[in-house]
């Protein structure tokens, strides 16, 4: 036998004998696996956290146009290690906030590993083949086509449509150019997002992921407040009078109102519904963190006070605390009409961390939505004639 073919044959019988897939020698157990997933737990977790604003069965659209988790597009294109990112950062600025607890957030890393498994049961797995390469984009041709057929739904890095809000540092980071050309490509069925394969050629597409990437450019990260301590006064200028407000539906307080009460001394309760990783980034001067999943602290809430809750849906998760109230006898609890996002756009008291700007207005708020555009496939170029 040839010595490089023998040493070849060494290293392989060698190769084998050290992997996994080796018969263990007798008396030793192989090294365990991943603990198998409790499926009943993360549905538990998902139900709890993530239901009210992607509903029940992940399909989406509950409240704040949360989009679907289960889209197939999606799921066949975002790996474990997207969706777990976007669990445990979340998207900050919009209602999506950070759930993973080194940011204050309910879940764990097993807790988070659980409910991406549940979403992978429920919509499918990552594609087997590849997705498709991206090929070096022209952003400033990227902008024109994504000004006329993206904005209206995606906005950008000064305005948020009613899309998934892509001028996102978390998302961007979170998502490969390869992710967002199969979105492009093949839209989200069933819902606005149409599947622009059908009428972009490959390099307009490579234009917009070009353009899409440097939405964020201008972001930078912040380091959060600290952790609510649980303790912080619950009563705003408790030597006050009440307020005066005529609640829309006997619910909704606008947040010029609350405002003006605020600056006038009278006595009220501000609750910040969202997750505590949202309120370490900024809430409402004042504003005591009691989360829609952990309710606890509600049992020190006064009855006789009025109380408004706010989240950034602007009213589903600020609906749970105050129907909570209202279940416990309180007379006056309120929900904040239009939510932290409006009150922090408009320049009301807020504490914020370091770095942290407000965020950028809805598009709903100045006018109406125009449905996407399907663009015209571009022309064939025109063919060269010989003398």
């Amino acid at each position: 036998m040839r010595p490089a073919l023998a040493l070849v044959l060494a290293l392989a019988v060698q190769a084998a004998c050290n992997s996994g897939s080796a018969t263990p020698a007798p008396g030793k157990q192989p090294p365990p696996g991943p603990p198998a997933v409790d499926l009943a737990a993360a549905q538990a977790s998902y139900t709890r956290l993530c239901a009210p604003c992607h509903a029940d069965d992940g399909t989406g659209y509950r409240a704040d146009h949360a989009p679907s988790l289960v889209n197939p597009t999606f799921l066949e294109s975002a790996t474990d290690e997207f969706l777990r990112r976007s669990i445990i950062f979340g998207r900050p600025g919009t209602s999506m906030a950070a759930y993973g607890k080194a940011f204050g957030g309910p879940l764990d890393d097993t807790a988070v590993t659980g409910i991406v498994a549940w979403l992978r049961g429920k919509g499918g797995g990552v594609k087997p083949r590849p997705l498709p390469g991206v090929g070096r984009g022209v952003a400033a041709r990227g902008g024109e086509l994504y000004q006329q057929y993206c904005k209206s739904c995606h906005g950008d890095a000064k305005t948020r449509g009613e899309g998934p809000h892509l001028a996102n540092l978390q998302f961007l980071g979170a998502a490969s150019d390869a992710f967002i050309k199969h979105a492009i490509a093949q839209g989200r069925p069933k819902t606005r997002m149409l599947a622009f394969g059908t009428v972009m050629t490959d390099d307009q597409i490579n234009n917009v992921v070009a353009y899409v990437r440097g939405l964020g450019a201008a972001a930078t990260e912040v380091a959060l407040l600290p952790e609510p301590t649980g303790k912080e006064p619950l009563v705003l200028n408790p030597k006050g009078p009440p307020p005066a407000w005529r609640p829309r539906e006997d619910r909704y307080v606008p947040v010029d109102d609350v405002a003006a009460a605020l600056k006038a001394g009278q006595r009220m309760i501000i609750i910040d519904a969202r997750p505590p990783s949202d309120w370490r980034r900024v809430h409402i001067a004042g504003a005591v963190s009691i989360p829609y999943h952990d309710l606890t602290r509600l049992a020190e809430v006064p009855k006789d006070t009025w109380v408004v809750a706010y989240c950034a849906c602007p009213h589903h998760l600020s609906g749970v605390v105050a129907d909570e109230l209202k279940k416990r006898g309180h007379a006056h609890p309120l929900v904040l009409d239009e939510g932290i996002n409006v009150w922090h756009q408009r320049g009301y008291p807020v504490v914020a961390a370091e770095g942290v700007t407000p965020p950028p207005k809805d598009m709903m708020q100045q006018g109406p939505v125009l449905a996407p555009q399907t663009p015209a496939p571009l022309a064939p170029a025109p063919q060269k004639t010989r003398p």
